[in-house]
């Protein structure tokens, strides 16, 4: 099955666009796990078993995990999820974006190492920094494209003189996607939830890709503006699906022993918001 079917099937299942993000912060962990590097595995796989009939994906950020030299917890909270909830799709957030033999390696660590359904790329170095993934067939990459924190304008809202048309940049990188890159179906986007309007036009140059748009919950992004800015309702086979993510709002709904059982009410209100704005 290839993710772009895992999502269908786990859209459909769960009734969701809801896309649980997996930051965990010790520092922020219930009081009896906090300052625990060692407890983050017990916390995600606690927020994944509770809230796994609620999402389309989930969205491990590997740099929670490095940091506390927690990688080995990481592979087992893959495996976990592939055990609880072999339906729902696991986005790696890595961010990767280099070349060559170096991006070959960061695809065996996405995708053989965690055992990841799609991952997250900067396409700042062009396509030879995301063929490589692409070799991983059935496997999804999401492009930066217009991202939601406020330093993206520096560079993904300028126009490019040299291109036809004189896109901005995230206008750009979208058309690249739909088009000459996607050479297997396997791309997507991601598209801040702070930028609605923003969601919208890519949406229009990329009808048939899927776009991740972080930025619901705590960086303030407004739930149904996303939906309606890049859902299309399915009728059209072509259409691409939305996923949109909420981490820190899910995971620390609460600090007490009940977190997780705070994590699926926050996952299942969100979850209602996005459905009823979808309509």
């Amino acid at each position: 099955m290839t993710f772009l079917d895992m999502l269908g099937a786990a859209e459909r299942q769960n009734q969701s666009l809801l896309c649980v993000g997996l930051d965990p912060d010790p520092a922020k962990f219930p009081a009896h796990l906090r300052g625990d590097a060692s407890r983050i595995y017990d916390f995600c796989a606690a927020i994944v078993e509770a809230t796994a009939d609620t999402v389309i994906a989930f969205k491990p950020q590997i740099a929670y995990f490095a940091a506390h030299r927690a990688e080995d917890q990481l592979e087992r909270l893959m495996a976990h999820m592939r055990a609880v909830a072999p339906q729902v799709p696991v986005i790696l957030d890595a961010k990767r974006g280099d070349i060559g033999s170096t991006a070959e390696q960061y695809a065996i660590e996405a995708f053989e190492r965690y055992g990841a359904d799609a991952v997250t790329l900067s396409p700042f170095m062009g396509f030879d920094s995301v063929q490589p993934y692409l070799k991983y067939h059935g496997k999804g990459a999401f492009l930066l494209c217009r991202t939601s924190n406020p330093g993206g304008d520096d560079l993904q809202n300028q126009r490019l003189a040299s291109v036809d048309g004189q896109p901005l940049l995230y206008e750009h990188v979208a058309r690249l996607a739909q088009g000459p890159w996607n050479l297997n179906g396997q791309l997507g986007l991601v598209v801040g939830a702070t930028y609605p309007a923003e969601i919208e036009r890519v949406r229009e140059l990329a009808p048939t890709l899927p776009l991740l748009i972080p930025g619901v919950g705590a960086q303030g992004g407004d739930a149904v503006a996303t939906v309606r800015a890049g859902y299309r309702r399915q009728g059209d086979a072509t259409t691409g699906p939305v996923i949109v993510n909420s981490s820190r709002a899910i995971l620390y709904a609460s600090s007490g022993e009940d977190f997780a059982a705070a994590a699926r009410s926050e996952a299942l209100r969100t979850r209602n918001v996005l459905e009823a704005a979808r309509g």
